[in-house]
């Protein structure tokens, strides 16, 4: 009897460091490429681009449309940014910031061409 208990204790006590390491007791550190990228574009040059090319767009958010789109401008033109609200991450962006968008071109047939965002940051 006394043996089983201390297996079952054993056993708990492995079980409950695994579980912690596992659930972020000892996390491993997260990482990824670092190095250039995709350069910045421009609006225009974004709207000429195929469906589905990554782009890098940086200027400003000018007005919300609703149902999470956003017009954006440069020094080029507008386009309409579809930004998801867990893009925003608790930052709080006016038109008066500079702001650099990642994501993709989304071309529909018969629709304005939109940039699908799949990150945002404040540069200034």
């Amino acid at each position: 009897m006394n043996k089983l208990f201390t297996l079952a204790a054993a056993f708990a006590l492995f079980a409950t460091s695994a579980h912690a390491q596992f659930a972020g007791g000892a996390q491993a550190p997260v990482g990824g490429f670092k190095g250039p990228g995709l350069s910045v574009s421009t609006v225009e040059q974004a709207l000429s681009m195929p469906d589905d090319s990554p782009v890098v767009l940086q200027g400003s958010i000018q007005q919300n449309l609703g149902d999470e789109k956003y017009l954006f401008k440069d020094a080029t033109g507008t386009v309409i940014a579809d930004i998801d609200n867990k893009y925003w991450a608790g930052q709080t962006v006016t038109p008066e910031n500079t702001v650099e968008l990642s994501g993709t071109v989304d071309k529909e047939f018969m629709e304005k061409t939109e940039i699908d965002v799949k990150s945002l940051r404040i540069v200034k």
